[in-house]
This record gives C-alpha cells, structure tokens and sequence, in this order.
C-alpha cells in the first residue's frame, strides 16, 4: 500500500495574509491544498492521504475535500509547532490505524507545492521500491556559498555538486515511522525535514530528479509564480483537447 502525508499546517506568515493560511488561498478557483491533494487522489498507486493541518481549520478542510470530491483522505489530523513534528502526527495517525507491512511506502508532501506530477509521484514510488527511499531534488542553477559568522564567504560549492532538496520525500513508511519514534525517544526534535532526520538514524536517502516548477508557495512572489504557472498549464491542456 502506498500513502501520502501532506502537511499544510503553517499560518503562512511570510505569506502575510491576514484571514487565512496560505494553503488556503485560491489560485484558478480551487485553494492552493486542493490542488495539491488532487494529485495524489487522481494516482492510482496512491490508496490513502493523510492531511495535517491547523486544529481550527479541520472542518474547513473537511468541506473543502467534499465540495471538490476528494475521496482518498481518510485521516485529518492537527499539526505540531514545527514542520517534523506535523510529519510525525501524520505518520502517528496512518500507523495507529493499519497494520504496517515491509512493502507500505509513505510519501511526505508540502501541503503548499502543488506543481508536482503524475510522474513525479510514480518515480517515487519506484524510487523507494528500488533504492529504499526517494527525495525529489532539482538542479541547483545559482552559486551557492557558505557564509562566516562574521559576514564573509568561507566556501563557494560548486553547483554540480549541489541540488535543490524538495518533495515529496519517499521511505519504506515503517522506516520513516522508527526514525520518528527514536527521534522523540531521545527528546530530538531539530530536524528541518524528513531527509535530515533519516540521514541522522543512519538512512541513505536516494534522489530523484523533478520538475524546476516544483516550488514551495511561502512568499507572495512564490503564489504569482504559481498561478502563473498553472495558468500555462492549464492553457497548454486546453489546447491539446
């Protein structure tokens, strides 16, 4: 069985909305989270989404996935005071209601990155089957350096050895679940992503390659980029009919 973790449970304040999270906020008539858990429920490899999102915002979300037919979220659950902890009640709730098998694979989203594709989620899933985990990356396309304490560049890496770590990140869901749980067994909660933390409990963690498009929406910048970009696409499909 394969799941999808999509957490959308931040408030956005880089976003600087006032009424609502920026999951919420509509681009081409649907919320931003819409379009993203459209691409998981239209993936017939994909048998279940959990969602974690803001405990105030659970009925909203439980209407939003009704009036738009979505079918495969089968858990809601709250989010933690940071992104990891959000993965963990996700991952707290899938296991607490299925019996989990070496073959079950969980693929942890960005509730706010809804530029992904159907190929981007089977090369996961194939990802995981065959290399026992799959994090989508892109091309770093600027230079990239390390900067002192002081104010000054102590390195400049070069961008071939660089990628751009996005998502969804893609383990064996029993592997992601035991990083998780040894992690709040030693009260460690420092990790940024799903990726740090199973590099920190000796995982290695294999890349596939996405599409550039694949951006996070956290800025204002990053939402008119979005609908701009779905605007295209949705463009090009009309042409194609």
């Amino acid at each position: 069985m394969n799941y999808a973790v999509i957490f959308a449970g931040g408030v956005g304040k880089r976003m600087n909305t006032k009424d609502r999270p920026k999951q919420f906020l509509e681009v081409n008539g649907k919320p931003i989270l819409v379009h993203t858990v459209e691409h998981f429920e239209r993936h017939p490899e994909i048998d279940g989404i959990c969602v974690v999102c803001l405990e105030e915002w659970i009925d909203y979300c439980k209407a939003l996935f009704c009036r738009f037919n979505i079918k495969k979220v089968r858990w809601i659950v709250s989010g933690g005071e940071t992104a990891i902890k959000s993965q963990y009640n996700g991952l707290r709730a899938i296991c607490s209601s299925i019996d989990v098998t070496a073959d079950d694979i969980v693929l942890i989203h960005d509730g706010v990155r809804p530029l992904i594709n159907f190929d981007v989620i089977s090369n996961c899933i194939n990802g995981v089957r065959e290399f026992g985990s799959a994090i989508v990356v892109a091309p770093a396309i600027e230079t990239i350096a390390i900067e002192n304490s002081e104010g000054y560049i102590s390195r400049v890496i070069p961008r071939s050895d660089c990628v751009l770590a996005r998502a969804p990140q893609c383990f064996y869901l029993e592997n992601i679940w035991s990083a998780h749980v040894e992690a709040r067994r030693n009260n460690d909660d420092s990790y940024i992503d799903s990726v740090s933390l199973m590099l920190a409990y000796g995982h290695r963690v294999h890349t596939v390659l996405g599409p550039m498009e694949n951006i996070k929406v956290t800025t204002p910048s990053d939402y008119y980029i979005c609908s701009g970009l779905l605007d295209a696409k949705k463009a090009e499909q009309k042409k194609e009919c």
